[in-house]
């Protein structure tokens, strides 16, 4: 089945509120749940189909929707030209994925960076995790919200948001200085995470500006790539954007 769909009543939701939704279908004898009919005001706010369905045929179309499914168009991304002329914001914030495969880890950072206030993500075209359905549904629907951008080469990338002005903060287990010692930058600024067993590609670290780590107190060596991409975003680069506000 081809059918690109979203299953979830959060992810379901969100599909409705970013515009990507096409047509909502609903399982019949569904329980009235308090997400289930925000969808359905979602829905009736601006217009969107919404169908009873067997619940086998939800079944045909995502393995865990929970009794909904909406019916999207494909994410659409942009590539590295339009990102060279993209017309970001004076304090916009980027995050960049340098070769999540996992769709979960997709998900997981593309919330964390939603919910941070991130203007675009930016990964890789080739061996990287993809925006499936699994994805959007992990991100609790915020890849339906941010601007996507999928390259060919991460290091060129960077460059070219260096070129827009950001400044480009790489996370770094073997970083020489913590978030919490490092002066956060003004202005622009593109945080970059790397893959979730090698961390971040040598030419990718070659090209940040800077480097930092999380400190690490316990016994656990580390934090999986969405975590440690939360804890950057709110300990070191959102303090100093909201000491503006």
């Amino acid at each position: 089945m081809n059918t690109p769909v979203v299953g979830g009543r959060r992810a379901v939701l969100e599909a409705v509120r970013a515009g990507a939704a096409r047509e909502v279908l609903v399982a019949r004898g569904a329980r009235s749940t308090a997400g289930l009919r925000d969808v359905l005001e979602a829905c009736r706010e601006v217009g969107l189909p919404v169908r009873e369905v067997d619940r086998s045929e939800l079944d045909g179309l995502a393995a865990d929707h929970r009794g909904i499914v909406a019916i999207t168009g494909p994410p659409k991304a942009i590539g590295e030209r339009e990102l060279a002329a993209w017309p970001f914001g004076a304090d916009d914030l980027v995050v960049v994925l340098d070769g999540i495969t996992d769709p979960q880890n997709l998900g997981a950072a593309a919330r964390s960076a939603e919910v941070a206030g991130a203007t675009m993500l930016v990964t890789r075209s080739r061996r990287a995790a993809d925006v499936t359905p699994a994805a959007i549904r992990a991100s609790a629907g915020a890849l339906l919200h941010l601007t996507h951008a999928r390259i060919a080469n991460i290091a060129r990338g960077i460059e070219r948001l260096k070129d827009a002005g950001f400044t480009v903060v790489g996370l770094d287990e073997h970083a020489d200085r913590t978030v919490f010692e490092e002066d956060p930058p003004d202005g622009r600024v593109a945080v970059v995470l790397g893959s979730e067993g090698e961390g971040l590609g040598r030419l990718t670290r070659d090209a940040c500006d800077l480097l930092v780590r999380l400190p690490m107190r316990g016994r656990v060596g580390s934090l999986n790539a969405s975590a440690s991409l939360a804890a950057a975003l709110y300990a070191f680069v959102l303090p100093h954007k909201l000491e503006g506000t």
